[in-house]
């Protein structure tokens, strides 16, 4: 008995001894990790108290918050007062609360993230890092849900949906928001709002923040400044700055209203592209196309495929060119056509004046009068609708082709005018200045100066004129051809007139006198009058024989000449005259040529072609210079003297 309870003291006093060892042993542990136990009773206390501060209310609910260097707005007065579309379903009360929890700890668990009033503040500010501009912050919901059977990854977004990408700013009635995907789905009453200029409407949106790329369908309006689009399908690409629709669209500023198919804004440049079926309409015409670029802030279309432009009297046709709307001129390319009633206009380039009723082309250059059957051609071309005149230079050819021979005319410069337009009296002009050649099949002409009057129908050549019409050649010091329906009826030579018929290689028939009055038949000289110190060389020859075998010189002071298949036939006198015949054989030098006598066979336009190449007289053919004294008119005193 005394030994089991010695054995019972041994092991208590064994088992006190090892207390009192162990005791003391973790009372020396117990120092040496106080500082480290206290320090994390502090981290735990402060952890406690964030995720207190972090707790997030149920209504309005704050997810993925912005950081604490934005300051917010209250959701603005100005949505769209239009039907909400339809919010998902809600959950049962329990498993939404759960939902709200498991949310909860997710926005929490982002670092970034970082507490928000649960009111709104009066100002909306960009954050300043640039790592928040990746992400879509929700900044406002009145409630928000999950359904995790049906859409696990999406919050069902309820009442004043406000959403941050950036510098845009969203809102909707409802929405889903994809934390995961960076992404959105917003519903009725959606507006998009960058800045104080771009502001983007519809009825569905879908957003994709990585993509910064923006769906919207159904009543969309873009208004950018004082540019308003309006479409049923609209993306948006916010890195490109550009919106385009594919499904019909109109664009509008604050003078022209732009339709087509297919479109594109860029909200940068203010530069729209439109394709397939174009339409610009401006008060004072109307542009269709195919394709069209258009400048809302300049108002210019750059016309990059086939164009017209059409107003009240006007037609433009272009496939390259530009038209400045708002001061409507345009600047034209390739070819392109400008019509202003019976009149056209053609041209490598154009630039056309709708306000001042002017036009001028460059380049190859065709301008045609369809009502008077005339065509003028040139380099350069310039044309005023407003007082129906035209001039031409560089290469300029004026071509009538009213009858069935057509009549080219080449000149330095030509121009048509037309003396009092829209009245009973209207008639044209055509002049024709500096180293003029004329063509026709039966008539050319070449002189310094043209003028044709419609009025009188006289086609008046000063300075050198020569013409010729078979092998007569004509020239004076002014010719004046007078017409009827474009053909030549007669012709009046004035001073030093001269008409020289070729008999063969050497040997040539001249007529010269102050004046010469020639009748014209069937496109010939049919009868010439020569009126006033008529000299003569004319030479005979055998009926059907081209050899002459005598020649005669005649001095008179009027002279008739009949023609006869373009060659002289006979010579009436109708005056006393002095003539001496001579043999062919007998001829006295110098006898053979009138002291006047030239032969400008060379200076003759050849084709239509060859009255570009402008050949001249020599010094000895030039004309004599004569001064002339005028004749002083009667006045009544030196009636009365004489008297």
């Amino acid at each position: 008995m005394s030994k089991v309870t010695m054995t019972k003291s041994r092991w208590i006093a064994l088992l006190l001894g090892v207390v009192v060892c162990l005791s003391a042993s973790a009372q020396t542990e117990l120092k040496k990790v106080a500082p480290k136990r206290a320090a994390l009773k502090e981290l735990q206390l402060d952890t406690t108290k964030r995720l207190n501060r972090e707790e997030l209310p149920q209504q309005p609910v704050m997810l993925k918050e912005a950081p604490q260097q934005m300051q917010l707005t209250p959701v603005s007065d100005k949505v769209p007062t239009e039907t909400v579309a339809p919010a998902p379903a809600p959950t049962r009360k329990k498993k939404q609360e759960a939902e709200q929890d498991s949310v909860s700890k997710r926005v929490r668990s982002r670092r970034e993230v970082e507490p928000q009033p649960t009111t709104l503040p009066d100002t909306l500010t960009a954050p300043a890092d640039t790592t928040s501009e990746r992400y879509v912050y929700l900044l406002h919901a009145d409630e928000t849900r999950y359904n995790q059977r049906i859409n696990p990854d999406a919050q069902i977004l309820v009442g004043d949906v406000v959403f941050r990408h950036d510098s845009m700013y969203m809102y909707c009635d409802s929405a889903l928001f994809y934390e995961s995907s960076n992404s959105l789905d917003a519903y009725g009453n959606v507006r998009m709002h960058q800045g104080d200029t771009l502001h983007l409407y519809g009825d569905r949106l879908h957003y994709n923040g990585d993509e910064m790329l923006a769906k919207v369908r159904e009543n969309v309006v873009m208004i950018d400044k004082q540019m308003t689009l309006t479409t049923d399908s609209l993306n948006y690409d916010r890195t490109l700055n550009l919106g385009y629709y594919f499904n019909w669209g109109t664009v509008e500023d604050t003078l022209n209203v732009l339709t087509s198919e297919w479109g594109e804004y860029d909200t940068q440049t203010s530069e729209a592209i439109f394709n397939y079926e174009v339409k610009l309409t401006n008060p004072n015409f109307v542009l269709t196309s195919d394709t069209l670029h258009y400048n809302t802030k300049t108002q210019i279309a750059t016309i990059v495929g086939p164009s017209n432009i059409d107003s009240d009297k006007n037609n433009i046709y272009s496939t390259l060119g530009r038209y400045y709307t708002a001061e409507e001129h345009a600047e034209l390319l390739n070819r392109s056509v400008l019509t202003n009633e019976d009149k056209r206009l053609v041209g490598d380039s154009i630039y056309y004046d709708r306000n001042n009723g002017y036009g001028e082309a460059f380049n190859n250059v065709v301008m045609d009068d369809f009502a008077g059957k005339t065509r003028l051609t040139g380099d350069y071309t310039y044309y005023n609708e407003l007082t129906d005149s035209a001039y031409a230079t560089q290469r300029a050819v004026a071509i009538d082709y009213s009858q069935g021979d057509s009549l080219f005319i080449h000149g330095d410069t030509l121009r048509m005018l037309t003396r009092f337009p829209d009245t009973d009296s209207v008639f044209r002009v055509v002049q024709a200045f500096r180293k003029v050649r004329i063509y026709r099949e039966d008539v050319q002409a070449v002189c310094d100066s043209m003028v044709f009057n419609s009025l009188d129908s006289c086609m008046t050549m000063f300075y050198d004129p020569v013409v010729w019409n078979g092998p007569q050649q004509v020239l004076g010091e002014v010719i004046r051809v007078y017409m009827n329906d474009s053909t030549v009826e007669w012709a009046h030579v004035e001073n030093q007139a001269l008409i020289v018929e070729q008999v063969d290689s050497v040997n040539f028939n001249q007529i010269s006198g102050r004046e010469i009055k020639a009748y014209f038949k069937d496109g010939g000289i049919d009868k010439s009058d020569v009126i006033g110190n008529v000299l003569v060389v004319y030479y005979y020859t055998e009926v059907g024989d081209s050899i002459a075998y005598g020649m005669n010189t005649t001095e008179a002071s009027l002279l008739t000449a009949y023609m006869k298949d373009r060659q002289v036939d006979k010579l009436v006198i109708t005056d006393q005259s002095n003539g001496v015949f001579y043999p062919i054989t007998q001829i006295p030098p110098g006898k053979d040529k009138l002291s006047n006598f030239a032969w400008l066979h060379k200076l003759r336009p050849m084709n239509k072609y060859d009255i570009m190449v402008w050949r001249g007289k020599d010094e000895d053919q030039k004309l004599k210079v004569v001064t002339r004294r005028e004749v002083p008119l009667p006045t009544l005193k030196g009636i009365l003297d004489k008297k």
